[in-house]
C-alpha cells in the first residue's frame, strides 16, 4: 500500500502546484510575502 500512496501523493502535489500555476496563484503568493516582509521591518 505505501508504495503505491507515494507515488500517488506526489503526483497530485505535482497537479496542484501546476493549477496554481495556471491560474496565477504564484504573483498573488509572491505579492502577500512582500507585504509581510514589509510590514515586518516597518515600511509597510
Amino acid at each position: 500500500m505505501k508504495k503505491l500512496l507515494t507515488p500517488l501523493l506526489l503526483l497530485l502535489a505535482a497537479a496542484l502546484v501546476c493549477a496554481g500555476l495556471a491560474l496565477g496563484q504564484h504573483a498573488q503568493v509572491l505579492a502577500k510575502a512582500a507585504r509581510v516582509c514589509l510590514e515586518c521591518i516597518g515600511v509597510g
